[in-house]
């Protein structure tokens, strides 16, 4: 946990920041400076949901590439894909 605090553009309000950047280039250093660490935690937890639902592999240059739009307009936009028919675990019925 840092001490640093960043007006989260994703979540819209003051929060922690990260301790360093979590992503390499200027891309991370974008983030670090204006993307809090919760909103950052949501980002992987969206990011494991689409690696599972599109069973994607990381060695794929494709797939990493597509992660990293969909960080993007996860992160810097209203934007939230998720695969068609995808229900959340919790919205799930019998």
């Amino acid at each position: 946990m840092t001490d640093r605090l960043v007006h989260c553009l994703k979540l819209k309000k003051e929060l922690p920041g990260m301790a360093a950047p979590p992503y390499p280039g200027e891309l991370g250093d974008k983030i670090y400076q204006q993307i809090s660490a919760q909103a950052w935690d949501n980002w992987l937890s969206h990011q494991t949901m689409l690696i599972n639902e599109y069973r994607l592999s990381l060695i794929d240059i494709k797939a990493r590439e597509f992660l990293k739009t969909e960080m993007q307009r996860f992160l810097f936009s209203d934007e939230e894909s998720k695969p068609p028919g995808f229900v959340e675990a919790s919205k799930k019925t019998d």
